[in-house]
């Protein structure tokens, strides 16, 4: 029997009212959601609620996501690179703000993000993100709902 599928969250960036509904989806559905941060974070008292400190540097939170993510996990990430190398390994990814990105989307969500971050390197200011607005949890919500949803049961 395979493992149940499990949810990563890039957690460094990942807003707290994100993490919130992760938090009572982990209760609601009985399943693993492991926060993995830079730092330490706290997490309610669950038996399915964990964190993974790792050390600080460039993309050392990543690449430990990208270590153990298997095929049918869900990560929630900011990062269209994490998101890029989750999908090859055959694993959902999911913006905070509730898009889902796939294998269709990425290649598109990888050249608008080096075109920025080009931009950005000859000094044009090109913003930073917008509040989280209610609509964006809601987004995510149903997303995670959805997947909820469409994963196998690991009942008998």
């Amino acid at each position: 029997m395979s493992e149940a599928p499990r949810i990563w969250v890039d957690a460094d960036a990942c807003p707290v009212a994100i993490k919130e509904i992760l938090f009572r989806a982990a209760q609601r559905a009985q399943m693993s959601v492991t926060l993995v941060a830079n730092h330490a974070l706290r997490t309610p008292p669950s038996p399915y609620i964990r964190s993974i400190q790792v050390p600080g540097g460039f993309d050392v939170a990543d690449n430990e996501i990208v270590r153990q993510v298997i095929a049918g996990d869900l990560v929630v990430t900011q990062d269209i690179p994490l998101a890029a190398a989750v999908i090859a390994k055959g694993a959902l990814a999911i913006h905070p703000r509730g898009e889902l990105y796939t294998t269709d989307t990425i290649q598109q969500r990888l050249t608008m993000r080096n075109f920025m971050e080009e931009l950005r390197s000859t000094g044009v200011d090109t913003g930073g993100p917008a509040a989280l607005h209610p609509r964006d949890k809601q987004a995510f919500a149903n997303q995670l709902d959805h997947w909820l949803a469409q994963r196998p049961s690991t009942k008998p």
